[in-house]
């Protein structure tokens, strides 16, 4: 028996675990909610499956049965692996709180998972959809200049919408984002992006009265508050729909592009590592994947040998 309690209550314990990652970790509060919606899915397993389980009495065997659950309900292995590692986050911290004193993840295997090639657009494909904006509108004037800067610097949805004025040096071209877990890093940005920046704050942005907060985020809605998730999606889909891809465009496709023009391009694997904030190489290496089907291909076309 791992157990030091004799009972756990399951709410306090989620909810000492939301705390402990929002206030020790400091991850965001996206990655916050998908942990706690992992122990979740736990706890609906175990009202199901096993009622007569409590969270401190899990073993391995039950976990075990808990992925096959998932699995059967048709996760796929990549979803299982992040459900997984969220649990393991849950059972970590309830060992630091002294609720028990073995990790039943700990011998826990995750579902082997094959790493997707993410959709990418050519850059004529993004000329294609730069070109598609209607420019003579507030609206899209202001989304010329998000999508010039998400494709200009890599960035995921979230490090855009709370971008801040502040943080953009014009002087050096670089802007300073806070990516995940709050952790910073400055990325170069284009001259392109900058200029259109520009027309947007000195055209649109100075007649918004930036909400409570919101004074020193640079892009807001009409009513100046930040603008959402939901709306860089949709700005993003409409442009898609409008140049008539016959892709699944949305907004991390712009970030897949930029690392995969540079890494075609021949910029060292560590820059392009260091410009989209991925703690780990291996992280950034999927575009290297890409980068072969370019090279390979381009052999095919030129080498006398292969035509």
């Amino acid at each position: 028996m791992h157990r030091k309690s004799t009972a756990l209550n399951r709410d306090s314990y989620i909810k000492g675990f939301k705390s402990f990652l929002q206030l020790e970790k400091s991850l965001s509060p996206n990655s916050v909610d998908a942990y706690v919606h992992d122990v979740e899915k736990l706890v609906q397993f175990l009202q199901l499956h096993h009622k007569d389980e409590k969270l401190d009495e899990i073993d391995l065997n039950v976990l075990q049965d808990f992925l096959s659950w998932i699995h059967e309900l048709g996760m796929t292995a990549t979803s299982q692996a992040r459900i997984l590692s969220g649990l393991k986050a849950f059972f970590k911290f309830l060992v630091l709180e002294d609720v028990l004193t073995i990790n039943p993840t700990d011998l826990l295997e995750s579902p082997k998972t094959s790493r997707k090639l993410p959709d990418t657009l050519s850059v004529a494909e993004i000329e294609q959809l730069f070109s598609a904006i209607d420019v003579s509108t507030a609206e899209g004037t202001r989304n010329k200049a998000i999508v010039e800067i998400m494709y200009s610097c890599g960035l995921r949805v979230t490090e855009l919408t709370e971008l801040k004025i502040s943080n953009i040096y014009t002087d050096v071209e670089f802007i300073r984002v806070i990516g995940k877990g709050n952790k910073e890093r400055l990325v170069p940005i284009g001259s392109s992006a900058l200029r259109y920046i520009q027309i947007y704050q000195e055209s649109i942005r100075c007649h918004i009265s930036p909400k409570k907060n919101c004074e020193d985020i640079l892009f807001l809605n009409r009513r100046g508050g930040n603008l959402s998730r939901v709306m860089i999606f949709y700005i993003i889909k409409a442009l898609a729909d409008k140049s008539g891809f016959n892709k699944n465009i949305h907004p991390h496709t712009l970030r897949h592009s930029f690392a995969t023009h540079l890494v075609e391009g021949g910029a060292d694997l560590r820059a392009v590592q260091e410009m989209l904030g991925h703690e780990s190489i291996s992280t950034t290496e999927i575009y290297t994947h890409l980068d072969r089907e370019f090279l390979r291909d381009t052999l095919h076309r030129f080498h006398p040998r292969y035509k």
